[in-house]
């Protein structure tokens, strides 16, 4: 028979591997649903600024009457709108300066003719945009916090250990620079 003690030692080695073998099943998880969640995000953020550019082209609709609105702004709309489907995230901060640019020029073309600001139309128009603008932000900041946990379980211990098993790499953030937030489009009346 064995002794006691080897078998005591024994089921201890066991449970110490079947806490490690978990530990790691639970934290590789845990990179999948964050890595999961962060491109669920992602993708809510591409359908968002799908919907600004839309809005931003019918609103160019709207102000054509009253201003000449040059071809190139509609045909980069376009251009925005399809670039979109599968951008990263840099490539996403890229669209967003331009749509915020493109918005920010119509939203100037709209004060300049006050028939426009009272429009009906562009005033719905207006505060659809305003809703995608907070909708945005909100989507920019859930994406930045599930980046933040993978990439601190990606930095620390013991979790780095699974993170470099399995190469797991750190997430971009969806930065957006000073500029852009100081040109905010203003969008009230």
């Amino acid at each position: 028979m064995f002794p006691l003690a080897l078998v005591i030692m024994v089921i201890v080695i066991i449970g110490l591997l079947m806490a490690i073998l978990g530990y790691y099943f639970a934290t590789y998880n845990r990179f999948q649903a964050l890595r999961n969640a962060s491109e669920a995000t992602l993708n809510q953020i591409r359908v968002a600024l799908r919907k600004r550019l839309d809005l931003i082209g019918q609103l160019v609709d709207a102000v054509k009457s009253y201003a000449k609105f040059e071809k190139e702004t509609l045909e980069r709309i376009v251009e925005l709108r399809s670039s979109i489907a599968k951008a990263s995230p840099e490539e996403i901060r890229k669209a967003e300066r331009e749509t915020r640019e493109l918005l920010s020029r119509l939203i100037a073309i709209v004060e300049a003719y006050p028939d426009l600001k009272t429009a009906t139309t562009v005033m719905k128009l207006m505060e659809a945009v305003r809703e995608i603008e907070d909708e945005i932000a909100r989507h920019r900041y859930t994406y930045n916090n599930i980046v933040q946990e993978y990439n601190t379980k990606i930095d620390t211990f013991p979790s780095s250990i699974v993170a470099k098993m399995n190469g797991f790499r750190k997430l971009p953030y969806l930065e957006v620079g000073g500029a852009e937030i100081e040109v905010r489009p203003r969008i009230e009346f």
